[in-house]
């Protein structure tokens, strides 16, 4: 695929959530093999379930998962757009290879120290206030692909699908392949659905 301008990415992730984490893993290959313009978005698992109807487990992974995410908004208003990129993968990796709990203040204040962010940014993780920035930030992103999905979300140049939902993620040109299919994917506006049976899970190499 080929452009004169590079072709703009908005990824919207949750550090709880390992699927996302795979796709963002493929979309940062992507990065080195295609001329791409990739911002990272902060969406919540949190905000997407509140007042569901939840299996219990789940409902305490969800209470949990509220303060990476209140962390890594703050990290995106205040220090920008390329540290919450290093926040992320530096949670990413902590929580996902890691086996860490992304709800465990240790684990956001081993990150934030990782991607060298002041360490009282984890204060913001125990409070509600900029929830309604959250909301905003959540929605920006899952509006355009509607509510019967999660992360990851990903915009190319405007236009939003849930995806690809992927194991292991690709490298070097064979994530530029899946890429260029993928964007053409978007260009579709009557495009909605394209799956098949999952049937290994996160493989973290």
């Amino acid at each position: 695929m080929t452009s004169t301008n590079p072709i703009k990415v908005d990824f919207w992730f949750d550090p709880l959530c390992p699927w996302a984490w795979m796709t963002s893993r493929w979309i940062k290959e992507v990065e080195k093999v295609r001329d791409i313009d990739l911002t990272f978005h902060v969406m919540s698992l949190s905000v997407l379930n509140d007042g569901r109807d939840l299996d219990p487990d789940y409902r305490t992974r969800m209470d949990r998962g509220w303060a990476a995410v209140r962390v890594a908004l703050a990290v995106d208003e205040q220090h920008g757009k390329a540290k919450l990129d290093e926040f992320y993968t530096a949670i990413g990796t902590r929580v996902h290879p890691g086996g860490a709990d992304s709800g465990d203040p240790e684990t956001i204040a081993a990150a934030l120290v990782d991607a060298g962010l002041p360490a009282e940014l984890i204060n913001g993780g125990d409070t509600d206030a900029n929830d309604d920035a959250l909301r905003r930030s959540h929605h920006a992103g899952m509006d355009p692909v509607g509510d019967e999905v999660g992360t990851p979300v990903v915009h190319i140049n405007g236009m939003a699908l849930f995806g690809p939902v992927i194991s292991p993620a690709p490298k070097g040109e064979q994530a530029g392949r899946l890429f260029d299919g993928f964007a053409l994917l978007t260009e579709y506006d009557g495009f909605f659905e394209a799956k098949r049976t999952r049937t290994v899970g996160p493989i973290f190499d």
